[in-house]
């Protein structure tokens, strides 16, 4: 079916967070940033200059600016294009044939352009876990926390979240750093995603790291 049109709507704001069902808080030390399909494709597809799209960029940014500052690995998953449809398997069927053969299509938005020292991976699946290596690169680094943004909230975000989740890696989704094809989908992922990991803000994630890198050079 390929992508649906996507209308504007308000990005949730710390009202709008579901209850926690843990208390983790978030330690530079052992996170890691996922910024997820950040794509042209999937990016342009939102009203550009509207809710949620302005919040979605602007707050990435933010949380990717404060990774490097604190040293978190930083890593983008991304579609390929021009996907074969042996590679892209039943995605197809519910999805369509993904982006085409575009390079511009398929590169990371212009303001997250990544930068040398962070990490790109293939995404075949929506599940950034699936076919990749994300898992050993955050082995490699020593990270068990997974600070996860970007599109869609009910398809990849949810399901990296839930696949960290079962590898004993503590997901962190940012409800104002991720953004889907509608409203209701948006809410309905920030609920799932409680039940497997921490649900936050922008703000209080940002706050959250600072506050533990004070405590530990205190």
């Amino acid at each position: 079916m390929g992508l649906p049109t996507i209308g504007s709507y308000p990005m949730p704001d710390r009202s709008c967070l579901p209850r926690p069902h843990v208390s983790w808080r978030i330690d530079p030390a052992r996170a890691a940033l996922l910024v997820h399909d950040m794509q042209n494709h999937f990016v342009g597809a939102f009203p550009a200059g509207r809710s949620p799209v302005m919040e979605l960029v602007d707050n990435i940014v933010a949380l990717r600016e404060l990774a490097d500052a604190l040293g978190l690995p930083v890593v983008f998953s991304a579609e390929p294009a021009g996907q074969p449809p042996g590679t892209r398997g039943l995605v197809a069927d519910m999805w369509g044939p993904g982006i085409a053969d575009e390079p511009d299509a398929a590169a990371i938005i212009a303001p997250l352009t990544p930068r040398p020292g962070e990490h790109l991976l293939a995404n075949v699946r929506h599940n950034a876990f699936l076919r990749s290596h994300l898992g050993r690169l955050l082995r490699s680094k020593g990270r068990d926390q997974l600070i996860i943004c970007g599109v869609h909230a009910h398809l990849g975000v949810l399901l990296t979240a839930a696949d960290a989740f079962m590898n004993d890696i503590q997901p962190f989704v940012v409800a104002d750093a991720v953004a889907d094809i509608s409203a209701e989908e948006h809410s309905l992922a920030l609920r799932w995603a409680a039940r497997s990991g921490v649900v936050c803000t922008t703000d209080s994630l940002l706050r959250g790291l600072l506050l533990h890198k004070e405590r530990r050079n205190a």
